[in-house]
């Protein structure tokens, strides 16, 4: 978490202050600010900047949602990543609004431009959390886990990650082939529903007034920006609210699930924590509806928001539709972490348990039992359920995640090659075709999600 944070920090830094970098550091050299080389260098530093960006950020959004798993036992795991999806609600709902205001003129200390304004505070607000979290809450002690040899390497690495790959439970690899498919949809959302919307307000005035010069051009898109800002805003409110009632609503997992693992008193005390909130909001729990469930009608849900585009006219309209996919929104941002969550929790706390139980027996017997099991059931067991695996399972799920944001590009640009129009002509409809595909993306991801098993009370 603090490695991944420090070069997201610096990435962003230095991503917002590029071109002043590359000038100050060529300029050293006698090289013209104003150059082509210059401008060239500067695309080239910024392309390296941002691969870098992603990477932290998948490293610091990989070893978050470890961190709850490691310190919350399974039956928490579905309330803490919903506290989790709440404040990434609050935090994107922060985000638009800074986003909406003038940095440049309200807070000029920050820098000259509303990005250099927005990276400095994302930067602050990053550093902060980072550090409460890290020097608050207490990891778990390594020596207490079982004690797996391994070298140092590149090969033991990757010896590891196909270990893990290998020891996966089928629930979790169907989670993983959902993502695929989900966030493929999301991708094409995120990526252009701003765009989508700003064409929208675009098309009538180009239309009626054909012709217009490029400054004009320009500032018409950059209100439908604002527009198409101002709609993702009211996605991060829906959003956050969603996070805040949806937990709320679902019958949380049967206290029988981790009857095997979880205390007596913990399970009654999870139990009556659930009722009283519940009761003191008012909100009863939908029978049936559970995690699995709902996470299987967002997929539906996003899908009809993006079908709902064949008929979409106006950029109100299209706000509309961006507030309610923010209720799918929510359970993407929840429910595959809670349950992958859950299940890595789950096989943990069985571990734990073995070894407890093993640790009881006296030296003479465990001794007995070691030496006449074979040697590769050992190793096997060691592989299945070495105490790290809750990192790689974490960091294969975003590879899951960031995977179809490759595909999704590819298949975009060709849709952009074929159906693009230049910004100064009205009703193009590319933007609209990419959504319509993520459309049938989510479509595929609720049928996955069909097949995916609710958790049975014996792991």
């Amino acid at each position: 978490m603090a490695l991944g944070g420090a070069i997201l920090v610096f990435c962003l830094l230095s991503l917002a202050w590029v071109r002043e970098i590359v000038e100050g550091t060529l300029g050293l050299f006698g090289v013209e600010a104003h150059s082509d080389g210059v401008r060239t260098t500067v695309l080239v530093v910024a392309t390296l900047l941002m691969y870098c960006q992603d990477f932290a950020i998948n490293t610091v959004q990989a070893a978050t949602r470890a961190f709850i798993v490691d310190n919350a036992p399974a039956h928490q795991q579905e309330s803490a990543n919903a506290w989790a999806s709440r404040h990434n609600g609050a935090g994107n709902i922060l985000g638009y609004i800074l986003g909406g205001l003038d940095l440049a003129r309200t807070f000029p200390a920050l820098g000259n431009t509303q990005f250099k304004g927005l990276s400095v505070i994302a930067s602050v607000f990053l550093a902060v959390t980072l550090s409460l979290s890290c020097a608050y809450i207490q990891e778990k002690d390594p020596r207490s886990e079982p004690l797996i040899v391994t070298r140092p390497g590149l090969r033991s690495l990757f010896r590891s990650i196909g270990d893990t790959i290998r020891g996966l439970s089928t629930r979790t690899r169907q989670i993983y082939l959902i993502q695929v498919a989900a966030w493929f949809a999301w991708f094409s959302f995120l990526f252009y529903a701003t765009t989508y919307i700003g064409q929208l307000y675009v098309n009538p005035i180009l239309d009626q007034h054909p012709g217009l010069p490029e400054d004009q051009v320009n500032k018409i898109w950059e209100d439908a920006t604002r527009v198409g800002t101002l709609a993702l805003l009211v996605n991060a409110i829906v959003s956050f609210a969603a996070s805040i009632i949806l937990p709320l609503l679902i019958v949380p997992s049967k206290p029988e699930t981790f009857s095997s693992i979880q205390p007596r008193q913990q399970q009654q005390q999870h139990r009556k924590g659930c009722i009283h909130l519940n009761s003191w909001l008012h909100i009863p729990t939908i029978p049936h509806l559970t995690l699995r469930r709902a996470w299987l009608l967002s997929h539906f849900l996003c899908a009809l928001c993006m079908f709902s585009t064949f008929f979409i006219a106006t950029p109100a309209q299209a706000s509309v539709m961006t507030g309610i996919i923010g209720i799918s929104w929510a359970m993407t941002s929840w429910a595959p972490w809670a349950l992958l969550a859950t299940e890595i929790a789950l096989h943990h706390d069985v571990d734990n348990n073995n070894n407890n139980t093993t640790t009881t027996t006296p030296n003479t017997i465990d001794r007995a039992s070691s030496a006449t099991r074979p040697a590769q059931q050992l190793a096997q067991s060691q592989k299945t359920h070495h105490p790290n695996q809750a990192g790689i399972t974490l960091g294969l799920h975003n590879v899951a995640i960031s995977f179809p944001q490759i595909i999704s590009s590819a298949v975009s640009s060709l849709i952009f090659r074929a159906l693009q129009k230049p910004r100064e002509e009205p009703w193009d409809t590319s933007t609209g075709w990419v959504l319509r595909l993520g459309g049938c993306a989510a479509m595929l991801a609720g049928v996955l999600t069909t097949r995916l098993q609710e958790r049975r009370p014996n792991v």
